[in-house]
């Protein structure tokens, strides 16, 4: 079952069982992917359908949408719209990769600085180049970033 099938059968469920923020949620969800499949279709074809790769990349920058709306209400002394916001942001991760931890994340920086031979912060785009084919998906980028500046201007 395709990540598109998946969510269009869980939506049913919800609607069932009356879970209506997790209905709102999926139906957002699938009016992306829809949305980036007609932006791709005078490209790669009439009938092109995203597969499942490019469906996570969707829900990727969703997802991320829900952070920076998490960060802007707390800001905000919003934490009404920022706990609705996280709420989201937990349905979308079912949808995600299994995050990794910030140990696995930490020896992969340490892995691709030594590949890399990255000697300063002048090397963060040669390292981070090295790592995100690695983690796509799997790591909020921002951590990702911070954890590698740090590493480099540790030295």
């Amino acid at each position: 079952m395709s990540l598109k099938e998946r969510i269009s059968s869980e939506i049913k469920t919800a609607m069932k069982s009356g879970d209506r923020n997790t209905v709102s949620v999926l139906r957002m969800v699938k009016a992306k992917i829809l949305e980036k499949e007609v932006a791709l279709r005078s490209k790669k074809g009439r009938d092109y359908q995203l597969n499942d790769e490019e469906a996570v990349g969707v829900i990727l920058t969703y997802a991320k949408q829900r952070r920076q709306s998490i960060d802007s209400y707390r800001e905000g002394g919003r934490d009404d719209l920022a706990a609705q916001e996280e709420s989201e942001l937990l349905i979308l991760q079912q949808y995600l990769p299994k995050q990794l931890s910030e140990e696995e994340v930490e020896a992969m920086v340490e892995q691709a600085i030594s590949e890399t031979g990255a000697s300063g912060p002048q090397d963060m785009g040669t390292v981070m180049k090295a790592l995100m084919p690695k983690v796509k998906g799997a790591v909020d980028g921002k951590l990702l970033s911070e954890m590698v500046q740090r590493k480099l201007a540790a030295g």
